[in-house]
């Protein structure tokens, strides 16, 4: 008797969403198919499936041990948010090569459905960073007698959703600062910098109005400007690795002396980015748009105003100009809950895998 070869071993997911990419949320049921293709018949002692979700955080640095001396220091952490097996073929004895018990898979293609539910506590969401992941996957293993086990992986992607529609994320941001440049014995006048933002909250594809005033009243010929600032902090042994990276910027008209600028609304748009990690105990992700003014030959005159990338955008009755207050925000923030996902909702998703998908493909470690 001739045995079969197996032709190929793939994952497929039942995706909950129109664009075919399988994204979940705490609570969700995943399911789908370990997909079996062979020539001829096989013999197989089991097919199983493994789901995972952890962070993991890993990096290094060289320490110094006194002369001529020295080593590196590893820095991991793991967090494990989930842990699901279940056996689609066979039993469970892997070691066990007597006759007994074995399957026959006949050729052709075969579907063997597994399904399992995500935990409901808040389960990170997927990412992608310089020192340090959130991944969720499913793993099938096949295995046959006398033979090599048979294993592929393939990941999925869990959003932990943020709603911007609560009092915190709708208020507004803002800041004043001052600067008094000094050179040698001489002292020119202040460079005077406001600025404002409608709220906290924003999806990826929004635009922030920028509202500022920018008065120039030293010698020096200076220049506004604003950024948005992506910081991923890495935890592990009471260490932290912090990594901070531009994600969009603008420039203002430089300002001669004397000069004042004012920003009634300058739009800064947000590219896709990931959403933020704020409860993940070994990672976190934050932004902030800082708006500054260069100023050459001096330290920069500048105020960070912290900002929160959420998955769930403005609702049609969220205010854009600050004008609802909290109380009304907090009556009707409920309303989100049952509301079902709507096209720019959907958008936002889709941006946000964009932006995992791209550091999924340069940073895999």
């Amino acid at each position: 008797m001739v045995l079969g070869k197996v032709k190929s071993l793939t994952i497929s997911f039942d995706c909950l969403n129109d664009s075919n990419v399988p994204v979940y949320s705490s609570g969700d049921t995943v399911s789908g198919r370990v997909n079996l293709e062979v020539t001829g018949e096989i013999r197989v002692k089991s097919l199983k499936i493994h789901a995972r979700g952890h962070a993991k955080v890993r990096w290094t640095e060289s320490r110094n041990a006194g002369s001529n001396t020295a080593y590196t220091q590893n820095y991991t952490e793991e967090v494990e948010y989930f842990s699901h097996k279940d056996i689609l073929i066979g039993h469970e004895r892997d070691d066990d090569n007597s006759e007994e018990g074995f399957n026959t898979i006949h050729s052709g293609r075969h579907e063997y459905a597994f399904s399992f539910e995500l935990p409901q506590t808040p389960l990170a969401t997927s990412f992608e960073g310089r020192h340090g992941s959130v991944r969720y996957w499913v793993k099938a293993e096949l295995h046959r007698p006398w033979l090599l086990p048979v294993k592929l992986k393939k990941e999925f992607t869990v959003f932990e959703h943020i709603d911007i529609n609560t009092p915190s994320l709708l208020s507004p941001q803002a800041g004043t600062k001052e600067k008094t440049l000094c050179c040698w014995f001489c002292t020119s006048g202040p460079i005077s910098l406001s600025a404002k933002i409608e709220r906290k909250g924003y999806t990826p594809g929004e635009s922030i109005q920028i509202f500022a005033e920018i008065e120039n009243c030293s010698s020096r010929m200076v220049v506004p400007k604003a950024a948005i600032y992506q910081t991923q902090a890495f935890y592990a042994k009471g260490k932290m690795k912090e990594v901070k990276q531009l994600v969009a910027n603008l420039r203002g008209e430089s300002l001669s002396s004397g000069k004042t600028e004012t920003w009634n609304g300058k739009l800064l748009k947000i590219p896709p980015v990931s959403p933020s990690i704020l409860d993940c105990s070994i990672i976190r992700v934050e932004y902030s748009l800082m708006v500054y003014v260069d100023i050459p030959g001096a330290m920069d005159l500048f105020l960070n105003l912290p900002l929160v990338i959420g998955t769930i955008p403005l609702h049609p009755f969220g205010s854009r100009t600050s004008s609802v207050s909290s109380q009304c925000s907090m009556n009707m923030n409920w309303l989100g809950l049952s509301l079902p996902e709507r096209p720019e909702e959907h958008a936002v998703r889709i941006a946000c895998i964009f932006s995992l998908q791209h550091h999924q493909a340069m940073q895999k470690w």
